[in-house]
């Protein structure tokens, strides 16, 4: 191993589990450490960077997580395309859990999180209209129909602070207002890719209806149902995520996400 790569993938340990021969990496940052060392491994004759944006052991949760540090470390390694997958809740009726969703909007309401790598002198303000690169949700939402996955493509995903679970006022009002999925660590991790230039894509997997889904009226959110749901379909996405990288090439020259900057700065 070199200790690059041009892939990252953002995840929990359980993807990490299974990169066999993985090289450790510590980056340094000028925004601190990242949320653990980094593991460079082969994977589909690619090597990939894989960091658990939790920490090992799941130590840090969703507010308290270095994102700024994360995607600088990925940078400084020469990844160029970052994969994230991420649990989330389900909005939608329609939408259950053990889906996935190739989300194409995010909305944020968290609080407290340093969203840019921009603080000035001067304003640079980077387009997010689009904040999912076009060519990285292709490749996942072809990787989710190969592997037999019930994938959907496109949906709202609501970024909340957590860690607490929303209210069945709150989650009603999401739904109300016609977002598909919620999560808390989507955000500021979408546009912190997109002011490094670097492409990102997340695909979220439904563990659970979120608490305002009237499917049960007495059913609240746990944090052991998430966990639950999300190993039983641990292998699914390992699977998914392998094939959306053997499937990925060289990074088109025309790829939006390479340009972001460019008429962003004040």
């Amino acid at each position: 191993m070199s200790g690059r790569a041009t892939i990252g993938v953002f995840g929990g340990s359980g993807f990490g589990r299974f990169l066999e021969g993985a090289e450790e990496v510590r980056v340094e940052t000028p925004y601190g450490d990242p949320s653990d060392a980094i593991r460079i491994a082969d994977v589909e004759g690619q090597p990939v960077a894989f960091l658990p944006r939790h920490g090992r052991d799941h130590a840090l949760p969703p507010h308290r997580i270095p994102y700024r540090a994360n995607l600088w470390a990925m940078r400084e390694l020469g990844v160029e395309r970052i994969l994230a997958p991420c649990a989330a809740g389900s909005l939608d009726p329609g939408l259950p859990p053990g889906a996935f969703c190739v989300v194409d909007q995010f909305v944020d309401r968290t609080s407290g999180r340093v969203p840019t790598f921009y603080d000035g002198p001067g304003a640079t303000h980077v387009s997010t209209a689009d904040p999912y690169c076009p060519h990285l949700r292709d490749a996942l939402l072809e990787a989710g129909r190969r592997v037999g996955a019930d994938v959907r493509d496109g949906g709202t995903m609501v970024v909340v602070e957590g860690p607490r679970f929303s209210t069945r006022a709150e989650s009603r009002w999401y739904r109300q207002m016609g977002w598909q999925v919620i999560n808390m660590t989507g955000y500021p991790e979408a546009a912190l890719a997109r002011e490094l230039e670097l492409c990102y894509a997340s695909i979220a997997l439904i563990t659970d209806y979120d608490t305002g889904v009237d499917l049960d009226a007495g059913q609240a959110v746990t944090a052991d149902d998430v966990l639950t749901a999300f190993a039983a379909n641990l292998d699914i996405l390992r699977d998914l995520l392998v094939h959306a990288i053997g499937s990925l090439s060289v990074r088109p020259a025309d790829d939006p996400c390479r340009s972001a900057l460019a008429g962003a700065r004040l």
